[in-house]
């Protein structure tokens, strides 16, 4: 597992980095499929937030914490991941589990046996004109969605804004 370290408007200390290496080193317990795990320590207003995004077999675990002291935060975002990873695990093993019973049986469904709906209930196509990000979010708070995808018009990539937990605006753009 590769642990990219990033701190804004804080100092990286050993101590500090070598608690996050630790911490969310034991993530890969989990799974050995953790490639790349990005990890960026921000302080603003003394408010200590750790963000953390770590790509697993095709998903994206994504997790991000803020307290008043770094360390509390750092542990607060691993167990966050770590109840993802749990998530996703139970998900897969249903699934699993289906497709035996399914096999087995399948006129005859398993007593308290959910099954996970996951199919696309609407299809919408349109055309991604080009515009800037901030034209984006417009077009966005003007249709009331929590995401826009559009063209960006200065990379002419496909982008998509979306508003974020605490009520700002995120940006996702394709990695080149």
């Amino acid at each position: 597992m590769n642990i990219n370290i990033r701190g804004k408007h804080i100092e990286l200390t050993d101590a500090l980095k070598e608690y996050v290496m630790k911490r969310v080193g034991k993530l890969a317990k989990y799974s050995d499929e953790f490639m790349d795990v990005q990890v960026t320590l921000l302080v603003e207003r003394d408010r200590h937030r750790v963000e953390v995004t770590a790509p697993l077999n095709g998903i994206i675990l994504r997790g991000e914490e803020e307290t008043e002291d770094m360390y509390s935060s750092i542990d607060m975002v691993v167990e966050k991941l770590e109840r993802q990873i749990d998530k996703y695990r139970t998900r897969i093993n249903k699934r699993m589990r289906s497709k035996v019973l399914k096999d087995h049986d399948p006129k005859q469904p398993a007593e308290g046996h959910e099954e996970l709906r996951e199919e696309i209930v609407r299809n919408k196509k349109f055309s991604a004109k080009p515009m800037s990000v901030q034209e984006a979010i417009m077009q966005m708070n003007l249709i009331g969605h929590s995401f826009f995808v559009f063209t960006n018009a200065e990379s002419q990539e496909m982008n998509v804004v979306y508003v974020r937990n605490n009520g700002d605006y995120g940006l996702l753009q394709p990695q080149s």
